[in-house]
């Protein structure tokens, strides 16, 4: 097969408008799609020794019912390589472990969001190419969406989540940059959540796998007629979020000329739907993702300056998880916590040599990655704690483990970039965030534990320039 040619799926499924969707979506990705009614005919086309291999199989639920799992394990033995994503209209994680253990890689939950497709068809080619363990899986885990989820002592972590905490409690636009994987998603609801308008709607378009002349439309709405294919009405996801918070995903993704026109709604709070011959205010926040800071992107001709200006000075940057060493056990213990609470899978603990293994990778999918492999090995353990036998990729990968971030003076950095020991005044900074970030705010027990008062701990505050927000 030539190199640039579309990557072939081979798509199991009967449902004529899912099909459409995939299929539209798939081709925007690069790839191509060959539809199959039934997993026999499936079968038969993966022994074809004449016909073209596809790169990964998707595989509806509705098609083979209660034989899904037996059908996924033929699939298996018949393609032991391909990646299989199976796609279900069930919510329970249960029916996702008794897949994986079948043999999938992925699941999808109808109705199937767009970006989640890309991602899960982009992550195939992953699996593909590196190594079984390593392979994202997003699984369906319900969390509360506060502030005290998000779990770290990071000092960069804690600093980022004290803006966002800060800023929770405004109405300006704010910008949650990082790399994917770093929970932006996570840390934009649970600064909705603590807002003012947390009792309102909140409202998240993603961009990713939407068409640049659909996204229009889907932000401001349209009236019927307005263009070709506008056979009815549709209202805008602004006007959804009205006395609330709408949520952009990858705010990069606007075409320039919409980000003129959304820099402007954020001004004067007018939304006019295409084709409408009348506007109206609305009275929404508006929170945003993206990779990097909005005068970052500006300077790289990505953002438009004046959208760019409506966000400066309210970005919020989450270090990505290799930043984090000293985070990784205790994220590792809650992610645990949260699989081991899903139906068909049970609390398992995690070893020292295990987390050892865990902090030593770099952890390119940051927290996304590390609580798929998580997830992963918990299916598949067998005894009552995660050992280094649960991660073999790993062992490859990382080699000799080196000290734990735990041994290595909390996760404070003793020493600048020039080797020499950083100001007495930098470490008790740092000393200060950690211990708020472990008590998860709590300043009375803050300054009970470094032994000092409560009115002297906020001096020091005051003092050393920290924002005790989080």
């Amino acid at each position: 097969m030539v190199e640039d040619e579309p990557r072939l799926m081979l798509l199991v499924a009967e449902d004529a408008t899912q099909i459409r969707q995939i299929n539209a979506l798939a081709g925007r990705s690069g790839w191509r799609t060959r539809i199959v009614a039934d997993g026999e005919s499936a079968l038969a086309m993966l022994a074809d020794t004449a016909a073209e291999k596809p790169q990964a199989l998707m595989l509806d639920s509705w098609v083979a019912g209660d034989d899904s799992c037996r059908l996924i394990g033929r699939v298996r033995a018949a393609a032991p390589e391909m990646p299989i994503l199976f796609i279900t209209g069930s919510a329970s994680p249960l029916l996702a472990v008794e897949a994986m253990r079948a043999g999938a890689t992925d699941y999808l939950i109808k109705p199937i969001a767009s970006e989640r497709l890309i991602y899960a068809l982009e992550s195939s080619v992953e699996h593909a190419l590196a190594s079984d363990e390593l392979a994202p899986l997003t699984e369906k885990i319900e969390t509360q969406l506060d502030f005290d989820m998000m779990i770290g002592s990071a000092p960069t972590f804690r600093t980022a989540l004290a803006r966002a905490a800060k800023g929770a409690r405004g109405h300006s636009p704010l910008l949650v940059a990082g790399e994917p994987g770093t929970g932006k998603e996570l840390l934009a609801r649970a600064i909705h959540s603590a807002s003012p308008r947390s009792r309102g709607p909140l409202i998240i378009f993603h961009t990713t796998g939407m068409a640049p002349a659909a996204i229009e439309s889907a932000l401001y709405g349209h009236e019927r007629g307005a263009f070709p294919g506008a056979f009815e009405k549709r209202t805008g996801v602004l006007q959804e979020a009205d006395g609330g918070t709408l949520l952009i995903d990858d705010l990069e993704r606007l075409p320039p000329a919409l980000q003129h026109r959304l820099a402007d709604t954020i001004m004067t709070g007018i939304v006019k739907p295409l084709g409408a011959s009348h506007s109206f205010r609305v009275d929404v926040r508006i929170l945003a993702t993206a990779g990097t800071d909005a005068m970052t992107l500006s300077k790289q001709g990505i953002l438009e300056p004046i959208l760019a200006e409506a966000f400066n000075g309210n970005s919020i940057t989450l270090p990505p998880l290799r930043e984090r060493q000293i985070d990784i056990a205790p994220l590792t213990r809650h992610f645990l916590k949260l699989i081991g609470e899903q139906p068909g899978l049970r609390h398992l603990g995690v070893t020292d040599d295990a987390l050892a293994l865990l902090e030593g990778y770099a952890w390119p999918g940051n927290l996304r990655q590390l609580q798929a492999v998580l997830f992963r090995a918990v299916v598949f353990c067998d005894r009552d704690a995660l050992t280094e036998q649960d991660f073999p990729q790993l062992a490859n990968i990382v080699g000799e483990i080196g000290p734990r971030a735990a041994d290595v003076a909390g996760g404070v950095t003793l020493y600048g970039p020039d080797g020499h020991l950083r100001s007495l005044e930098e470490i008790e900074a740092d000393v200060i965030r950690l211990a708020i970030g472990h008590y998860r705010g709590r300043m009375s027990e803050v300054a009970r534990r470094l032994g000092i008062g409560r009115s002297t701990l906020y001096r020091k505050l005051a003092d050393l320039g920290i924002d005790n927000a989080a």
